[in-house]
């Protein structure tokens, strides 16, 4: 198991900033992405950014250019940095990581709480 907690989320207006940041700890295995993922009421689940083990990194068409995932692997901590927020930000805001384990690498995703982000002006 690798407990995974997601925070920093709240109440922003258009043009403000937020950062999620995502921590999660565990033994004997390894990243093989990280990801920040939304869903809004009534909507489908989308991904916001991910990075790679080897820091490949990659984001949803409706973020692009305006939030900036990165890590840090002393405190295993992922973090979202959401900046120039729109009106249709607004989610529940979760954290992945998907690590290999085991001798034969099988692939395991674990999910963190979620953190409600609102955007109102």
């Amino acid at each position: 198991q690798v407990p995974v907690v997601a925070s920093g989320g709240g109440m922003a207006q258009p043009g403000w900033f937020l950062r999620l940041s995502c921590e999660f700890s565990g033994s004997s295995f390894s990243i093989k992405q990280l990801g920040w993922y939304r869903q809004a009421p009534g909507k489908e689940r989308e991904l916001c950014a991910q990075i790679t083990g080897g820091g490949s990194i990659g984001y949803g068409d409706s973020v692009k250019g305006r939030f900036t995932i990165s890590r840090d692997n002393a405190k295993n901590t992922v973090y979202l940095q959401m900046n120039n927020l729109k009106p249709e930000d607004p989610a529940e805001y979760y954290c992945q990581v998907d690590i290999w384990h085991g001798a034969l690498r099988h692939d395991y995703s674990y999910w963190g709480q979620g953190t409600q982000v609102t955007v109102s002006s």
